[in-house]
């Protein structure tokens, strides 16, 4: 089935890679006008297959509503010449988190659409304003099982399509254990990775970094839009350092899978981030000034769970790569 792949964070870029390589060539792809997502497009021969590319404004700040409707209209256009192109017609779309391509290609009675399938992915609960969108314009969601319905604002309760489940998180689909660091380093090497707080949601849930948070350690910064390392890398850095101090909750959840002690500071709620904690991962959270716990306490945990990772017992691996694939090919 011919697929246009919505790639709208580099996050999405690395979770999609491993199917968009099991697609067709005359698939398409709307990739979003991020630094880092143009960085992995760019340089990402062997990982991600070369396709007809749309770019695309990124919907937020100032004239953020003028930006959307730029977006959708750009890309039903590009669907409309791929579908006369001799290729044949352009059946599906996938995008994660990112609902505008799925609900401009839904059909109306003034205007016929190719795409019969239109599948939203997320991990996300709190993303209010695209599951809204999504409602509208999604006929298959795909959330985890770990998934929060208390935290969704009634997404799933009010969802009438195709309802998939994925036991795993979204880095089990495109991650792989790496080799750790036999002992910790001195100083201890630390990935650091700051938002720019400009995401939908991240106004609600970001905290600042305390002062002392990196003192006495040698930093890797990795900050957002600002990594001068190769994006398809990070995991293998991720990896080869002692300890991740982050706002970020993906890079949190894959560091923290990958067996590296992690730091997310941050008030985000995710069912992904319970089920690591339940799991065992070395993932230390502190919420910011309402956190029940101190931050200095939670400093503390972290710098001795840096020499105590040897004692982790990592939970086994889904093979979510598969079941997602099974999905696209049912």
């Amino acid at each position: 089935m011919r697929t246009c792949w919505v790639l709208d964070h580099p996050a999405h870029v690395r979770l999609l890679a491993p199917l968009m390589r099991e697609g067709a060539t005359a698939d398409l792809i709307v990739a979003c006008e991020r630094e880092e997502v143009r960085t992995m497009i760019k340089s990402g021969d062997g990982r991600l297959p070369r396709r007809q590319t749309l770019w695309v404004p990124r919907p937020v700040g100032e004239g953020r509503y003028r930006k959307a409707m730029l977006r959708i209209r750009s890309v039903q256009r590009f669907i409309k010449a791929a579908n006369n192109d001799g290729q044949g017609a352009v059946e599906r779309v996938v995008s994660i988190g990112a609902p505008l391509e799925l609900l401009g290609q839904k059909p109306r009675w003034w205007r016929r659409s190719s795409v019969k399938e239109r599948w939203y992915i997320t991990d996300t609960e709190v993303n209010h304003t695209a599951h809204n969108l999504a409602l509208k314009g999604a006929t298959h969601v795909v959330v985890p099982t770990h998934w929060q319905e208390d935290l969704d604002g009634g997404f799933l309760a009010s969802f009438k399509g195709h309802l998939h489940r994925l036991d795993g998180l979204h880095g089990h689909v495109h991650l792989a254990p790496h080799r750790r660091p036999s002992k910790v380093s001195n100083p201890p090497r630390i990935v650091v990775r700051r938002l720019k707080g400009d995401g939908i949601h991240d106004g609600d849930e970001l905290v600042p970094f305390p002062d002392d948070a990196l003192d006495g350690l040698s930093t890797t910064v990795a900050d957002e839009d600002e990594y001068e390392g190769s994006p398809w890398e990070l995991d293998r850095e991720l990896a080869a350092h002692d300890g991740v101090i982050t706002q970020s909750v993906t890079l949190a959840s894959e560091a923290a899978l990958l067996g590296t002690p992690t730091l997310l500071i941050s008030d985000a709620k995710r069912g992904f981030l319970d089920r690591l904690e339940i799991e065992g991962a070395p993932l230390f959270r502190w919420r910011g000034q309402n956190d029940a716990v101190e931050w200095g306490a939670v400093h503390a945990q972290f710098l001795a769970g840096l020499h105590l990772t040897d004692a982790l017992e990592s939970a086994e691996w889904p093979d979510a790569k598969r079941q997602l694939a099974d999905l696209f090919n049912q």
